[in-house]
């Protein structure tokens, strides 16, 4: 259904996805962006007001769908970046490899068909020394939650644009070869808590891997733990999976 794909989904996404939880997450990661920046799926362009121009030289904004890129063009004209969009004429990145300092990805990975190889298509691209920072949604530790999630998946799989709610976002990007240096998680929101699960944090090809924080952070590493927390509650098993 092109229509409903070019116009009524891109109005969907820009009335419902950046609510205060979200936006608060986005204000601590998009600014860790610098150098040469390949945005991924950037969607109606909401993630442009946080980068600093003064660390981010060059915006590449990968966006194939063009009701969305309209959307995106008038977040553009509210800051000084340099962006340039770039569509998806097929599975690969359009760069160059290596011609990239950082990947900001948000809630991007739950749409794409061939997840994996789009990560490895990140790594591609880096530059010695880049990094991916990440924002993404998915599988909840919570079996009660869990449940929920596979009983709304195939419902807002048609409803935005083949987004899955149960992938082990995490998971995948090990899958793709990459190495998680920080990692936070939380239930953004507690209703429907199902769709709230979410990972942000800091990753790097498992050839270059650089020492980072989040805000806050303390370069915490998959392999010595992982900061959970919520907003509003524990991210721990607890019930209430809706």
């Amino acid at each position: 259904m092109p229509f409903y794909r070019d116009h009524v989904y891109p109005r969907l996404v820009s009335m419902l996805g950046n609510p205060k939880p979200v936006r608060d997450v986005r204000q601590r990661i998009v600014p860790l962006a610098r150098g040469t920046v390949l945005e991924l799926g950037v969607g109606p362009g909401v993630n442009f007001v946080h980068y600093d121009p003064e660390k981010v030289s060059k915006l590449y904004a990968l966006e194939p769908n063009p009701g969305m890129v309209r959307l995106a063009e008038q977040h553009r004209r509210q800051t000084n970046l340099d962006i340039e969009f770039l569509d998806l004429p097929g599975e690969r990145i359009p760069l160059e490899d290596g011609t990239i300092d950082t990947v900001v990805s948000t809630f991007t990975f739950c749409t794409i068909p061939g997840v994996v190889e789009a990560i490895q298509g990140i790594g591609r691209v880096l530059r010695p020394g880049g990094r991916l920072v990440f924002f993404e949604h998915g599988r909840a530790p919570d079996p009660r939650v869990r449940r929920w999630q596979e009983r709304w998946e195939p419902i807002l799989y048609r409803v935005f644009q083949g987004c899955h709610l149960t992938r082990d976002i995490p998971a995948l990007l090990t899958q793709g070869g990459f190495r998680i240096q920080e990692i936070e998680t939380a239930y953004l929101s507690s209703f429907p808590k199902s769709w709230a699960y979410c990972w942000w944090g800091i990753a790097s090809p498992q050839r270059h891997v650089e020492v980072a924080s989040l805000p806050g952070g303390h370069g915490i590493d998959l392999t010595s733990g992982v900061r959970q927390g919520i907003v509003g509650e524990p991210a721990t098993p607890n019930g209430g999976g809706r």
